[in-house]
């Protein structure tokens, strides 16, 4: 293999509540990261809102040149704690892990409407077809599923689902 670089993903642990200071610091040093992020909807001031937070709080992903980047800024960097490492060595993370992540597509709550198709795509379902007929608190909603020549309703999480 005659390769001049060696790209690959690690696992950084940030500050506690600085997800978003790390970043933003990793990017302007001009290092390629991820923060995954999913909607969530929380009760404030007795209203619903929607917001967006770290899928995996305290953690983003950095791709790092193994041969030519220089790894000693990325200790210092404000909101960043470490490169998380298994013994001695950063374990690099799979591609096909940051590929799922890139496109992931689980629609919050607030943009579903009664009566929107919806795929559950939960492990072993192959993709199985319903309608949304409401929200049923901030992280669950409630499904219509046509089961053997009957129409059953359930509560499901909203991960998992996709629009159809």
């Amino acid at each position: 293999m005659n390769s001049t670089t060696e790209k690959r993903w690690f696992l950084v642990q940030c500050k506690p509540k600085q997800d978003f200071r790390a970043l933003e610091n990793l990017q302007r040093q001009g290092y390629e990261c991820l923060l995954p992020l999913h909607k969530v909807e929380r009760l404030q001031k007795g209203q619903w809102q929607a917001l967006e937070e770290p899928l995996f709080p305290g953690y983003l992903f950095i791709e790092l040149d193994t041969l030519l980047d220089n790894w000693m800024p990325i200790r210092s960097t404000r909101g960043v704690s470490q490169i998380v490492r298994f013994g001695e060595a950063p374990l690099p993370v799979a591609n096909s892990v940051i590929d799922y992540l890139r496109q992931r597509n689980t629609p919050p709550a607030q943009e579903l409407k009664p009566g929107d198709k919806v795929i559950i795509n939960w492990e072993g379902t192959n993709g199985i077809e319903a309608i949304y007929l409401a929200k049923d608190g901030t992280q669950r909603v409630i499904l219509l599923l046509k089961l053997l020549q009957r129409e059953v309703q359930i509560t499901s999480p909203i991960q998992g689902l996709m629009r159809a």
